[in-house]
């Protein structure tokens, strides 16, 4: 219902009688003090720009907080406000009559004939693909010309609360803001320590999408809208949302006109925001109600503190210490110095204990959707690009997720999973119409609809093992938690199907009688052919080898482990013997095509046929030290080039390399690179402006996530064995890290001093024998289910 107009005044006795008995009112002294934790971004003066601004998030839910006195903005976001629809037209039609022809093209050397038969034949069709887009603005306005001093804002990572405080007239006032995801709501406390003196103005703006503010109540103001764009879908295609704003406050006059809310002289106000879609429920506008009562009838003490405790279960699994107090300087002023080439390990601590932060708030067991390229956060600049803001599976999605096993939050990791098991049935239809195959295949992205064609780019579009890198996630999390029931209901079942489409789709290759994908690109790189034409596609791209080789030998592993499926395990093992082996190339490096091509671009930020390296562990320095080598020229080769592409993921990327390459001091300079020149002041990544087609520096997700992926690999490493500290910088001599995870359902605990480990823990949830190492030393520990070992200096075990 909309009322327009109405005016109420109010005292603490009516509003207590408008809510249950439990009510939103708490008193003024609730108010919390400014946290002074360890891990806590914090800031002189309010965001100006949306880099500046501090993020919370349910993992469905999230806001950029600015921090503005008199003009605090809310930058809102839904993971599900995605425009577009499902379409079962999006594989070209004419794909599998000439994918015989084009393959052979290939074999015969004639690249370029047969990357114009791609262009036109294979590649995909976009038609109501869709975005992520940014839903909403809520702008709180304060009408004072008072100056204010002792400003200060802040996100403490411990408790996901954003908050901000300033003197004004001598009134200390103070706001939060956090995103609940027990009560699946945004609450906003606005408190000061004299009675009376909160006025302000409540509106919401739906930026660029279609929709009508409404008055729905004298204390509700709702924003009904559609995610409709016309860049990346037709323009009337998306789900229906809203978004509400419920006010409550204590003492004082509330007024509502038009679209607004206000109110007048009161002690503290409470704001709660519900925010839901289409996408899921049916009666989204009920849900909000449902969601406002509850969370009204908790009152904000309940919210927080239910708040914290559910976030703190998961940050504080993991600490971080690097062997130097924390800078007293803001999180800007510290970035700035460290660029200016100060020293400040505990810094490179925070952006990694961020990058959990971002994952916790992003992303939960309970989450629609998993993150997407801006996790669940939207600055509206990815969403316009060429390159959406949607789920890229050439590297970008799977960075996401990096820290989610090693960095111990596991379930976090579960909107992946359900993402993964959504492409395993939309592209078994893919599989069918385009190759004539069996089980199921995704390529390049994905949006909320489950599109699983070939992306309508040459260059990048056709990446055929796209699916199967995120869906050896569902994979890495058996080898972490030894989940037998996980294994068998969910991940073994996806894997099957996949191997079974690639059991159909490999072919022989005519000359070296290996089973070759293709055509198929190495995202996003393009080889000279021998006839110098710049092409995309060939066939058996060493990333698509390294892949299914990976898929093959989990298929495999998992079949022997349930006992299942032996005659079919039979085939993968005889397919599995065919795949090409890794090659080194006429400079010394890890070929990234079948053929000893040349880049046609040297200076490229993908570097897909590393994989091998890191994640996979296939090349590792001490098995295959010639592979790795070479690994390492490629990657050094790329950086060499002039004009080497440094984006926000490539960097991270590197980080992860070098750290499997076991050099601590490389690893930690790609760290410091990435704060350096890929992150901003809110310490979030970006990909940079002038890369890619982007005007703009635009946040991304991945670089955050990915460098912390990248520095728990320099302390704990678990893809052959237990090894620690295996590339640990001369920079960090001493500190201490606890709860990484590693392989085999282990939790590892270390302290170290003069960059040698001086003690170790491991608790064991499956137990089991496992190698331990750290420097030349290895021993073979047996542990036990639920058991602790605790290792020495020498990794003897000590009481």
């Amino acid at each position: 219902m909309v009322v327009p107009g109405v005016t109420m005044a109010i005292d603490r006795r009516e509003l207590l009688g408008a809510v249950p008995a439990a009510g939103l009112l708490a008193s003024v002294a609730s108010a919390q003090p400014m946290p002074e934790s360890t891990w806590a971004l914090w800031y002189r003066a309010p965001a100006k720009r949306w880099l500046d601004s501090l993020p919370v998030g349910n993992g469905r839910l999230g806001a950029m907080v600015f921090g503005d006195p008199d003009k605090e903005i809310l930058a809102l976001n839904e993971s599900t406000v995605w425009s577009g629809a499902p379409n079962a037209g999006n594989v070209n039609p004419s794909a599998r009559a000439y994918l015989g022809q084009i393959r052979q093209l290939m074999f015969d050397g004639k690249y370029a004939e047969a990357n114009a038969l791609c262009r036109t034949h294979l590649l995909g069709r976009e038609e109501s693909y869709g975005t992520h887009l940014p839903m909403a603005n809520l702008t709180l306005t304060v009408a004072s010309a008072a100056p204010v001093t002792g400003y200060r804002r802040a996100l403490d990572l411990e408790t996901g609360v954003a908050r901000t405080e300033f003197l004004r007239d001598g009134v200390r006032h103070v706001r939060e803001v956090l995103a609940s995801n027990p009560d699946n709501v945004i609450a906003i406390r606005i408190t000061a320590d004299r009675p009376g003196q909160i006025s302000l103005r409540v509106s919401l703006d739906p930026k660029d999408l279609p929709g009508e503010v409404m008055l729905q109540g004298a204390d509700l103001l709702a924003l009904i809208g559609n995610a409709w764009e016309k860049r990346h879908s037709a323009g009337r295609s998306g789900v229906g949302f809203q978004t509400s704003v419920r006010l409550l406050a204590e003492t004082g006059k509330l007024t509502s006109s038009g679209t607004t809310l206000a109110v007048e002289g009161a002690d503290a106000v409470t704001l709660l925001v519900a925010a839901n879609t289409n996408y899921r429920e049916g009666d989204f506008h009920a849900l909000c109600a449902r969601q406002l009562a509850a969370a009204a009838g908790r009152g904000y003490d309940a919210l927080r503190n239910r708040h914290v405790a559910d976030h703190r279960r998961l940050f504080r699994r993991v600490g971080l210490e690097l062997g130097s107090a924390a800078s007293p300087l803001p999180t800007d002023e510290r970035l700035a110095a460290l660029r200016g080439g100060a020293d400040d390990p505990q810094l490179t601590a925070l952006f990694f204990q961020y990058g959990r932060y971002l994952l916790i708030a992003g992303s939960r067991e309970n989450s629609p959707l998993p993150m997407n390229l801006q996790g669940i956060w939207n600055d509206n600049l990815a969403a316009n690009m060429a390159w959406t803001c949607d789920f890229h599976l050439d590297i970008n999605t799977q960075q996401n997720y990096w820290p989610s096993e090693t960095c111990n939050l596991s379930e976090c990791g579960e909107p992946l999973f359900a993402l993964v098991e959504s492409l395993s049935r939309h592209g078994r239809a893919t599989a069918r119409d385009m190759y004539g195959a069996a089980g199921w295949v995704a390529h390049v992205y994905t949006d909320a609809w489950g599109f699983t064609a070939p992306g309508a780019g040459l260059g990048w579009g056709a990446f055929v093992t796209g699916g199967i890198w995120t869906a050896s996630h569902l994979w890495e999390h058996y080898r972490f938690t030894r989940d037998r029931a996980f294994l068998a209901k969910r991940a073994y079942p996806v894997l099957k199907s996949a191997a079974e489409f690639f059991l159909d789709y490999l072919v022989e290759h005519p000359g070296h009688k290996w089973l070759v994908t293709g055509p198929a690109i190495s995202p996003e790189n393009t080889f000279l052919a021998p006839d110098g034409a710049r092409c995309n596609l060939s066939m058996g791209p060493t990333v698509d080898n390294a892949f299914v080789a990976a898929l093959f030998a989990s298929v495999i592993e998992a079949s022997e482990t349930l006992g299942l499926d032996a005659p079919f395990r039979a085939k993968v093992v005889a397919a599995k013997a065919k795949l090409p082996p890794f090659q080194i190339g006429k400079h010394g490096q890890l070929q990234e095509w079948l053929e000893d091509f040349d880049e046609a671009a040297p200076n490229h930020r993908h570097t897909s046929h590393c994989v091998s390296l890191f994640p996979l562990g296939q090349i590792t320095p001490e098995k295959t030290p010639a592979l790795a080598k070479a690994v390492r020229t490629s990657i050094e080769r790329r950086l060499a080039a002039p004009n080497w592409e440094d984006v926000e993921w490539s960097r991270a990327n590197l980080v992860n390399y070098y750290a499997r390459l076991q050099d601590g001091d490389v690893a930690l300079r790609h760290l410091q690179g990435l704060l350096k020149e890929d992150t901003d002041n809110n310490l979030m990544t970006y990909s940079r402006a002038g890369i890619a087609g982007a005007r703009d520096n635009i946040f991304a997700i991945d670089g955050n996530t990915a460098g912390t992926g990248g520095l728990a690999e320099m302390l704990l490493q678990s893809h052959d064995g237990i090894h620690l500290l295996p590339a640990l910088p001369a920079a960090w001599p001493a500190g201490s890290v606890s709860g990484l995870k590693a392989r085999g359902g282990h939790e590892i605990s270390m302290r170290w001093q003069d960059g040698k480990l001086t003690s170790a823990t491991i608790r064991s949830a499956s137990g089991g024998s496992v190698q331990v190492r750290h420097g030349a030393r290895t021993v073979t520990r047996a542990l036990k289910a639920g058991g602790t070992v605790r290792l020495d200096a020498n990794l003897a075990e000590v009481d």
